[in-house]
C-alpha cells in the first residue's frame, strides 16, 4: 500500500484558498502567514505534479483540474474531522453506538421524535433499532443485544422504570358481523369470529396475550399488518388506539359494543441494558422519558365539551 505524500492540511489550505477567494483571505482564517498558504499549494502542485490554480488579477482561480481535485478533497477532509470528533467523543466516554429495542406498541411518532432529538445531541453515536413485540424485548435484554429497551416488563436482574400506558381498543371493519348483532356483543359472539393477533418475536419462551377464545385465529407479525388485516375484514382484534387513529376517524374500524373489555391498557417500560449506562444510552432515555411524559399529560388534559 502506497503512503500518501500530499497531507490533509494540504487539501484543507487549497479548500481555504478557494472558499474565501484568495490566499490573503485563506492565510487570515486559517491564523497563518499568506508565505506559508503560498508555499502549502505550491508544495501541493509540485507533489501532485499538476497546477490546480491561476492568479487571475487578485484572486485565484481554479483550473479543470483543480475543480476536480479540490471536490474529491472535500469529503476526505471532512471524513477526518469527523474522526477526530469521534476519538473525542469516545474519549469522553461516549459510546459510538447504541442499541435501542423497543416493543410495537410504543407509539412510532413519539419514537422518531426522541430520535430527532438525539441526532444532534449525540452526533457521533449510531442507533441500531430493533422493533420486537412481547417477549422480544426480555431476549434482547437477557442475550446481551440490547443497550436500552422498551417492553412489557422488567425482567428479573435488570432495572427499569414505567414509561407509558398503551391502550388497546376492540376493533373490527364496519361491514364485520359483530357491528350487525343490534346488541352488546358478548364471549359468545366472539368465539365463534375469526380473530386477529400478532406473534411473539421472541424465540425461547414465545408467550400469547389479550383474550384468545375466538376458534379461529389468524397470526400476523406486525401491528401494521394486524391493522390492515382487521380494515379488510378478516377479523377482530385488540389494537393500540394510537396505532389506528386516523381508522377509527375516518371510519375503516369501529369500536366493538363489548360490555366489558372493551379497552384495556398495557404498561410499556423503559429498562437498561447494564447497571451502569454510559452517557448516549442515559441521553437517549432521558429523551424517551421526557416525550412519554409530555404524551401523559396532553391525554390527561381536559377536552372541550367534556368533563
Amino acid at each position: 500500500m502506497s503512503t500518501p505524500r500530499v497531507t490533509l492540511d494540504q487539501w484543507r489550505t487549497l479548500q481555504a484558498v478557494v472558499d474565501y477567494g484568495g490566499y490573503a483571505q485563506a492565510a487570515q482564517q486559517l491564523h497563518r502567514s499568506q508565505s506559508s498558504v503560498s508555499y502549502a499549494i505550491s508544495r501541493l502542485q509540485e507533489q501532485l505534479g499538476v497546477a490546480l490554480l491561476r492568479v487571475e488579477g487578485r484572486k485565484a482561480q481554479l483550473t479543470e483540474a483543480g475543480e476536480a481535485l479540490l471536490l474529491r478533497s472535500r469529503p476526505l477532509v471532512q471524513a477526518a474531522v469527523e474522526l477526530e470528533q469521534l476519538a473525542h467523543s469516545l474519549g469522553q466516554g461516549w459510546e459510538p453506538e447504541v442499541r435501542l429495542v423497543v416493543d410495537a406498541a410504543f407509539p412510532t411518532g413519539l419514537l422518531m421524535q426522541a430520535l430527532r432529538r438525539f441526532e444532534p445531541l449525540c452526533p457521533n453515536t449510531t442507533v441500531q433499532l430493533s422493533e420486537v413485540v412481547l417477549t422480544g424485548a426480555d431476549e434482547a435484554l437477557e442475550e446481551g443485544r440490547a443497550d436500552l429497551a422498551v417492553g412489557e416488563r422488567v425482567p428479573s436482574r435488570f432495572l427499569g422504570d414505567p414509561l407509558i400506558g398503551i391502550e388497546f381498543v376492540a376493533v373490527a371493519a364496519p361491514d364485520h358481523p359483530l357491528h350487525g348483532l343490534g346488541r352488546e356483543v358478548a364471549l359468545g359472539d366472539l368465539e365463534r369470529e375469526r380473530q386477529v393477533i400478532v406473534r411473539d418475536s421472541g424465540m425461547r419462551r414465545q408467550r400469547d396475550t389479550g383474550w384468545l377464545g375466538a376458534e379461529q385465529r389468524w397470526t400476523v407479525s406486525s401491528i401494521d399488518s394486524a391493522v390492515a388485516a382487521v380494515c379488510a375484514g378478516l377479523g377482530f382484534a385488540w389494537l393500540p388506539r394510537h396505532a389506528i387513529a386516523a381508522q377509527l376517524r375516518d371510519g375503516a374500524l369501529a369500536p366493538v359494543a363489548l360490555g366489558k373489555g372493551q379497552v384495556y391498557r398495557a404498561q410499556l417500560f423503559l429498562v437498561y441494558g447494564q447497571h451502569n449506562p454510559g452517557p448516549a444510552v442515559r441521553q437517549l432515555a432521558g429523551l424517551l422519558e421526557d416525550l412519554a411524559g409530555a404524551e401523559r399529560l396532553e391525554k390527561a388534559k381536559p377536552r372541550r365539551g367534556g368533563n
